[in-house]
């Protein structure tokens, strides 16, 4: 008889099982929850802004150490690959979404760091303009226009002197904002929501300037964010409010923060209700929220947040192409700069402008893609594929973000807005440097009296066919609900109604609610931030008169107030009337279900956002 395995035969046999169990269970993510699942996918190039260094606050999420390092992959490698029997390992990673980086570290909070020095600008070598850009679409129109990053173009002011631009890519903000401190460079970009965070370190505590020669001066907006920014969360978050007691991870001090405090306030949250987990930049977050089932949520760039939207279990919440008039990148030069050079400013601005048009061909597009790739180190099919992500504003658009005060997603309600958020968040302590003092925009005034642009239109207005509010509701998603109060008098959709009051012994008349024009200002500019939205806007009622009027009137009652919203907004700020509808609730909602009879909460219009961009 063949003699019994020994104990070395049956270790053995049980390491062949034991690692068959094991790899089951890795390519099923069983062990997802333990730090060892699939590996962060990989990812190519992408258009994107950097965020600022430092992220974000005791870390909320992840199951790393505070500030520590990113997880490891499955069997202790880096992230993103292991040692040993790497075939097998890739070959099974087809369910793993390709983010553009693998590693990823959680960073506490903190302001931007001091500024490290200033002083004048530094002499134009051979009549040579120094313009700091980023990684980012919306400069094709002045790279087209340069004819590349090299100083070699001969731009002409309007004086006709000769001068040339050498476009110098910065990626970090941080690194560019003491570069053009230093002089080292004589316009600077940003993001209009950045510049605040900037200047939070050239003012003093009074909000005055440390040294007034480096204060920006923003001439130009070039454009709007157009797809490139979203918020991308797991499949059972369905709105914004959703997000509350969630993790959602960030760049901290970067658009994304900014538009991620946009969407928590317009959705009726407060910054603290959500714990923020900030990473270094926004890839570092895409790559965070493929690895960490925690988090709810990330807010990234383009690519990434459309490889992770097709990745089961996961969903697009909302993106810049529906919050389309939100963040705008602008370019700045320096205060010394432009009072010693104001035809280099002029001539800067038509250029953009000239090539903003030129772009409109194919054959442009094609040869802007071929620049953007030598100076950005990237296929020109990815360069050609950016331009998508980002609307360039002509003049038109540039008068009606710098000169219409009505606009309610003009220059100054940007600035006021990121003051209000970053110092709600204490990102920012000191006193608010007034828009005025930023904003210039004489160029723009003057271009005006020439036709050429003058006659130029919105180009960024999208009509949308009607629609019923049953077909808005079942073929749109919500985004975010929205709160407001107006105070109607009783049995009147009147939002201007005057009373009589007897005040000290005489009569006195006055509106019924002194905040209505207030009140829609604040409608107006979350219907003009989600510009390629559909607004549904619903009245409310307390249910004071139950069971003595019939409910089909107090709900004709409530239409009609939402309509008098609908109606004033539509007037004052000339808006598309096919993106609204309006409903009628009634008392069939209260505001708060554990408290049905607190009428004043129920007395109330919520503004519902749907996104639009699948039709």
């Amino acid at each position: 008889m063949a003699s019994q395995p020994k104990a070395p035969f049956w270790l053995a046999v049980w390491a062949v099982i034991l690692g068959l169990v094991t790899l089951a269970a890795w390519r099923a993510g069983m062990l997802d929850q333990f730090g060892l699942g699939r590996p962060a996918g990989g990812g190519g190039n992408a258009a994107a802004r950097q965020a600022a260094p430092g992220g974000g606050g005791p870390v909320g999420g992840g199951d790393g150490p505070a500030g520590g390092e990113g997880l490891a992959g499955a069997g202790g490698g880096p992230a993103g690959g292991t040692t040993g029997a790497e075939g097998v390992l890739f070959e099974a990673g087809d369910s793993a979404v390709p983010t553009t980086v693998k590693e990823y570290s959680f960073k506490p909070a903190e302001k931007l760091p001091p500024v490290k020095g200033t002083s004048a600008y530094k002499p134009l070598q051979d009549d040579t303009v120094r313009f700091a850009l980023n990684v980012w679409a919306g400069w094709s129109p002045i790279i087209l226009a340069n004819n590349g990053f090299k100083a070699g173009k001969v731009w002409q002011a309007p004086g006709g002197k000769p001068f040339k631009i050498e476009l110098v890519l910065i990626d970090n903000p941080v690194t560019m904002r003491d570069a053009y401190a230093a002089g080292e460079v004589h316009i600077g970009w940003a993001t209009l929501d950045m510049i605040p965070l900037f200047l939070e370190g050239l003012v003093d505590r009074t909000g005055a300037p440390k040294d007034s020669r480096v204060m920006p001066r923003v001439f130009q907006q070039v454009d709007f964010s157009n797809g490139g920014d979203g918020i991308v969360v797991r499949e059972g978050i369905k709105t914004v409010r959703d997000l509350a007691g969630k993790k959602l991870a960030l760049a901290q001090n970067s658009p994304s923060q900014f538009f991620a405090l946009n969407m928590l306030v317009a959705g009726g949250l407060q910054p603290g209700d959500v714990d923020m987990v900030y990473t270094e930049d926004a890839f570092q977050a895409a790559a965070a929220f493929n690895a960490q089932k925690d988090l709810a949520g990330c807010v990234s760039w383009a690519p990434d947040i459309y490889n992770l939207e097709k990745s089961k279990g996961n969903r697009m919440l909302v993106t810049t192409q529906t919050a389309n008039r939100l963040i705008a990148d602008v370019w700045f030069a320096r205060a010394d700069f432009a009072k010693d050079h104001p035809d280099k400013i002029e001539a800067i601005v038509r250029g953009i402008f000239d090539s903003m048009e030129a772009l409109k061909t194919e054959s442009s597009r094609a040869k802007a893609a071929e620049l953007m790739a030598a100076g950005y180190n990237i296929p020109a099919t990815d360069t050609l594929a950016m331009l998508g992500d980002a609307h360039s504003t002509n003049w038109a658009e540039n008068y009606q973000f710098f000169i219409n005060r009505n606009n309610p997603a003009n220059f100054e309600r940007i600035w006021k807005q990121s003051y209000y958020l970053y110092r709600r968040i204490g990102a920012i302590s000191n006193p608010p440097v007034p828009f005025d003092q930023v904003m210039d925009f004489s160029v723009i005034q003057k271009l005006g009296a020439e036709p050429k642009y003058a006659e130029t239109k919105d180009e960024y207005a999208k009509p949308l066919p009607p629609k019923t509010l049953s077909q808005i509701r079942a073929e749109n998603e919500e985004i975010l609900t929205n709160t407001v109060v107006i105070h109607f008098f009783p049995n009147s959709w009147d939002l201007r109604k005057r009373i009589v009051r007897r005040i000290d012994g005489r009569e006195v008349e006055e509106p019924y609610d002194s905040t209505v024009d207030l009140v829609l200002d604040e409608v107006g500019t979350l219907a003009k931030q989600f510009g390629n939205a559909r607004i549904v806007i619903e009245g409310h009622t307390d249910g004071s008169m139950k069971g003595s009027v019939p409910a089909a009137m107090v709900k004709e009652l409530s239409r009609e107030r939402a309509a008098a919203v609908k109606e004033s907004l539509v007037s004052k700020f000339e808006f598309d009337e096919n993106r609204f509808a309006v409903d009628g609730v009634g008392w069939d909602r209260p505001a708060d279900l554990e408290h049905p009879d607190d009428h004043a909460k129920n007395r109330r219009v919520e503004i519902k956002v749907y996104s639009a961009e699948k039709e």
